[in-house]
């Protein structure tokens, strides 16, 4: 029998996530207490992988926080939202000064930001820690993004480095940043998630439908693509669900499964903040509005009926040549999209002061979670190079990917408007490039109209300060 106050870490919330962190801890040797609101899940565990490690389980809230050793470190595995603030509730009054608590889940930082202030009140540590890699990297090594204090880490540090992906003996895991930078990440992390699975959607029906190639022929394209500069865990696995078939129908499973996208938030948040923040995150945009649209049955019902839903097969001389220029676009909206997501992490260090090492969030991404992919090496060196580098997109490497790409990236996009195909991701990701590189926008006609119907101002070019035309009097220029 396992000594009261012996536990090095204990996880409270026991679905699928918890549990499987809680395994991936006692297999690496930690003593972990566990704890779930339905003790049926508790027990389970222990039936079932008792034999991993050292388990100390408790029914009632007040044993589980008995078994820790101190300084007690809890993680907190239940849904994001008022849960999670009911157990943070149950659970201060039992816990000790220097204690702390971990938020392992989905939270939006803002929360993971009031949660941290509120229980430093009571001298307890908070920490939102952004995990990914799913069930799976849960249990065998995820990507670990811990915000909270230095000194909360000094105890975390070594059993979440431990139970991390590893990749090139360095784990997937750092100290973000204080308060609710962890959370803040995994939040940024997950848009770049969703604009990176847009590019691939849209990728894949330019060759199913532009080409009208089979699913079968699109999944060994893409597993190709993944011996390149696309490798990745997201191609990867595009491939095998592309060369899925259904058991039941003799189907492509691709075939079988109803188009309407589903979301749990964080593409959501990761707009809403970029908007907050001033940041143009197009792709990562384009990506969850067109999640949003293709659940609107309804709308795309009555779409169909009047204007026809029928797409053409684009108009192309070489289909290979398409193929790789499809490739190549999904290159360089890629690129865009993790530029516009590495972007949003350095404004939100400046507005909250986290001092976030963007080449270190590059380098936990390589392994264990959703987006890792060849190219955050690229990523990683382009900021240790230059920490300062003002947009990825130009760094030398990134630079040079661009240019090779922008030809096939042009000629995609136009086929794809021609034939009928929308690839919002593709297009908004090229806007932006040329929007970025362009010596002149047309925003000086904006600053005009605004001026003109709302005496908002102006700068001009040639000399500092703000100014004002009398549009509707003699339409003489002032300062402002």
């Amino acid at each position: 029998m396992t000594e009261q106050g012996s536990a090095q870490i204990g996880v409270t919330g026991l679905a699928v996530m918890g549990r499987n962190l809680a395994r991936n801890l006692a297999r690496h040797g930690h003593v972990v207490a566990l704890h779930n609101r339905s003790p049926e899940r508790t027990r389970s565990l222990v039936e079932q992988h008792g034999a991993e490690g050292t388990f100390v389980p408790s029914e009632s809230m007040a044993d589980f926080v008995a078994s820790l050793a101190q300084p007690r470190a809890v993680i907190v595995m239940v849904k994001a939202g008022e849960p999670t603030d009911a157990v943070i509730s149950e659970l201060v009054p039992l816990l000790d000064e220097g204690d702390i608590v971990i938020d392992c889940g989905n939270a939006h930082y803002a929360d993971t930001r009031r949660r941290e202030a509120q229980l430093k009140e009571h001298g307890l540590h908070f920490v939102g820690c952004g995990v990914s890699g799913g069930e799976e990297g849960a249990l065998n090594g995820p990507s670990i993004m811990p915000g909270g204090s230095a000194e909360s880490y000094k105890t975390l540090g070594p059993m979440f480095e431990a139970i991390a992906a590893q990749v090139d003996g360095t784990p997937c895991c750092v100290h973000v940043g204080p308060d609710g930078a962890g959370h803040f990440v995994k939040m940024v992390h997950n848009g770049i998630e969703y604009a990176d699975m847009q590019l691939i959607a849209e990728a894949y029906d330019l060759l199913r439908t532009g080409l009208a190639l089979e699913p079968a022929e699109i999944g060994q394209i893409f597993r190709t693509w993944n011996e390149g500069d696309l490798d990745s865990f997201l191609i990867n696995i595009t491939a095998d669900v592309l060369s899925h078939v259904d058991a039941e129908t003799g189907r492509p499973f691709i075939d079988v499964v109803l188009d309407q996208a589903e979301q749990k938030g964080t593409g959501r948040w990761t707009v809403q903040s970029a908007l907050d923040l001033g940041i143009p995150i197009t792709g990562i945009a384009e990506a969850t509005f067109a999640r949003s649209l293709s659940g609107h049955a309804d709308q795309r019902a009555a779409a169909r009926a009047v204007f026809g839903g029928a797409a053409a097969t684009v108009d192309v001389p070489d289909r290979d040549n398409f193929v790789e220029d499809v490739r190549r676009a999904l290159y360089a909206s890629k690129v865009v999209a993790y530029a516009q997501g590495f972007d949003h992490i350095e404004a939100g260090s400046d507005e909250y002061g986290w001092d976030i090492d963007r080449g270190a969030m590059a380098t936990i991404w390589r392994g264990g979670c959703i987006i890792r992919a060849r190219f955050l090496d690229r990523i990683r060196a382009a900021y240790d190079e230059d920490p300062s580098l003002p947009s990825l997109l130009v760094a030398p490497y990134f630079v040079e990917a661009l240019k090779n790409g922008v030809d096939s990236w042009r000629r995609v996009v136009a086929a794809a408007a021609t034939a009928g195909l929308p690839t919002p991701a593709f297009s908004s990701s090229l806007a932006y490039y040329d929007g970025l590189r362009r010596d002149r926008l047309p925003a000086a006609l904006i600053q005009g109209l605004r001026d003109n119907f709302g005496a908002h101002t102006y700068r001009r070019v040639d000399r500092d300060g703000s100014f004002h035309t009398e549009w509707a009097g003699d339409e003489a220029e002032h300062p402002a």
